[in-house]
């Protein structure tokens, strides 16, 4: 097979998809919601850019922490796995054979088809067959803290940043309605630019991440106006 006529899966994106997509879909809305809520409390406008670079900082930083502590509790189970399915691979390398060859008699090979398949999979790489097979750990989809955490970082700065900066270009007047309506725009695109990434449906994906973004901010703006001192 030319490499032209390699096929391109996009489970290979999986990783990194989700980590920025949920990094960036924080980032907008968490912002934008902090800057409504703080602005229908009738703060100042720059305590409202304070209060949004702020949230900005502490959302990267949040972000990172929780994916690298979440991904590496994934990564630390991945690991103790690995090192038992080693061990049983020196003691009882016999019954390792035989349960490999049973999971491809479950897919629908024949026992001996199967038997010769496990033969020849464990004497090119054992260990990997049986990760791939048995537990399910593959180069794709295996876990990486430490790209995880700088994918949600980075990409939760780049969302928080554009209602940050419509908050600081808008008009005083005018800055709810921008930042809101701004914030909404954002939403949907990137939306539909993951599910257009992921294979999904466009519209789809943009209305349901607009919609809960939408409630976010009214809910955050109705705390602000609650709370808030009246001007």
């Amino acid at each position: 097979m030319s490499p032209a006529a390699i096929e391109r899966h996009r489970t290979d994106r999986i990783g990194w998809l989700r980590a920025a997509v949920l990094g960036a879909n924080d980032g907008i809305v968490s912002t934008s919601s902090l800057v409504l809520g703080v602005a229908a409390a009738h703060a100042t406008h720059g305590n409202i850019v304070i209060a949004g670079v702020a949230g900005l900082v502490a959302g990267a930083m949040s972000m990172a922490a929780g994916e690298y502590v979440s991904v590496h509790s994934q990564a630390d189970t991945e690991k103790a796995d690995l090192a038992l399915e080693r061990r049983e691979l020196k003691t009882d390398p016999d019954g390792e054979h035989r349960e490999l060859a049973q999971i491809y008699v479950k897919r629908g090979l024949k026992p001996a088809l199967a038997k010769q398949v496990a033969e020849q999979l464990m004497a090119h790489d054992a260990l990997g067959a049986h990760a791939r097979d048995e537990l399910g750990i593959s180069e794709v989809h295996r876990a990486r803290p430490i790209q995880a955490a700088l994918s949600s970082a980075v990409s939760f700065a780049v969302g928080a940043a554009l209602p940050l900066l419509v908050t600081v270009l808008a008009p005083e007047k005018m800055l709810v309605a921008l930042v809101a309506g701004g914030s909404l725009v954002f939403l949907a695109l990137l939306g539909g630019v993951a599910a257009r990434v992921g294979g999904a449906g466009v519209v789809l994906g943009a209305a349901r991440v607009t919609f809960w973004g939408a409630l976010a901010m009214a809910m955050t703006a109705g705390v602000g106006m609650l709370f808030g001192t009246a001007p």
